[in-house]
């Protein structure tokens, strides 16, 4: 039974970790690869605990959506330096 237990809190605690590093880009996780400025602005320490709570739970869902959203920048960024070669 601590094996389980061990894997639940080691489970938890680098989906906290996940949440804690990636706070500044936690739009590339949610609406895509540019922030939105129009946002309602709310506490920056509210922000952070919301954002942390729900990676703690959701942080294998919020990798795979991390890297989606890093191939299509990367992708928009070759196409833009292709176009800009070509004029």
């Amino acid at each position: 039974m601590t094996d389980v237990n061990i894997g639940i809190c080691l489970f938890l605690f680098v989906g906290a970790c996940f949440g804690f590093v990636t706070f500044s880009k936690r739009h590339l996780f949610s609406e895509g690869p540019h922030k939105s400025e129009d946002s309602d602005q709310t506490s920056l320490l509210k922000s952070r605990i919301l954002w942390v709570m729900i990676c703690t739970w959701l942080w294998p869902i919020m990798v795979i959506t991390g890297i989606n959203s890093a191939w299509i920048l990367s992708k928009r960024k070759k196409q833009i330096q292709k176009n800009s070669q070509q004029i």
